[in-house]
């Protein structure tokens, strides 16, 4: 598999769409994920016009709009504002959300609920050419891989798939038996060091689980985004370090 690296917007909030792009740029990576929060809010297409024409010029790929939509929660009609943003984005992936609680917490009908809206949402989206992918996160239906794995498999669309991040204070090993779940449904990788909870560190600080997690991508057909996240202090400064380090990762004669 070809691994693309990359940027989520929403690591560098505190800086304005030219601040992300030469903080990417000067880190050498391939493109960044535009978050919905601040960047490119929903539903303004002037801005996803000109965030895109800034992206293309930068010499940098988007790799996906990052939404907050939350499936079987959000108002449905905001999807419409959702995908129109992803389009003229030229974003060929937008992350949503599995609802609003976690699977042990959430009613047969709320259940029911983010699969009917996914659906609709997905019919839309694969209408204008656009890929769906959950953000893989506590306290949604995407709280663990194989919780995730029987959602995607009862939504049964090619459309929608998952990211994929190690989740909060689970070891190396079990995180990689996550992954090797779903593997084969994984769209995006969030790259990023917390332990304990969010406590953020270097990614050089759990060499072993990327190492081995790219190892693991390598190894599948296709492109796929590799998307730093949550750098240390949400410091532009450390991003070439960071970056330098994920790249390491990544290549194929240090990934093992």
């Amino acid at each position: 598999m070809t691994l693309r690296l990359g940027l989520c917007s929403v690591t560098l909030r505190h800086l304005d769409v030219a601040g992300v792009l030469a903080a990417a740029v000067e880190a050498g990576l391939d493109c960044v994920e535009w978050g919905a929060d601040i960047h490119v809010p929903a539903g303004d297409e002037a801005v996803a016009v000109a965030v895109r024409t800034a992206t293309e010029e930068a010499g940098l790929a988007v790799a996906s709009y990052g939404s907050y939509y939350r499936a079987g929660h959000t108002e449905p009609s905001a999807f419409d504002g959702v995908l129109r943003s992803a389009v003229l984005l030229g974003a060929p992936r937008i992350r949503i959300w599995a609802g609003t609680t976690g699977t042990d917490d959430t009613s047969p009908d709320a259940r029911a609920a983010v699969i009917r809206d996914t659906r609709r949402a997905v019919a839309l989206a694969a209408d204008a050419g656009v890929q769906l992918a959950y953000e893989f996160h506590r306290n949604t239906l995407t709280d663990g891989a194989d919780r995730t794995l029987r959602l995607l498999d009862d939504i049964d669309h090619p459309g929608v798939r998952t990211y994929w991040q190690p989740p909060l204070d689970v070891p190396d090993a079990d995180a990689l038996f996550g992954l090797d779940t779903l593997i084969d449904r994984v769209a995006a990788v969030h790259a990023f060091s917390w332990w304990p909870g969010t406590t953020r560190h270097p990614l050089s600080s759990r060499t072993e689980l990327w190492r081995a997690a790219l190892s693991r991508l390598r190894a599948h057909d296709g492109p796929l985004d590799v998307l730093l996240e949550f750098v240390p202090d949400n410091d532009e400064k450390v991003l070439v370090r960071e970056a330098r380090t994920l790249r390491s990762f990544a290549s194929p004669s240090r990934v093992g």
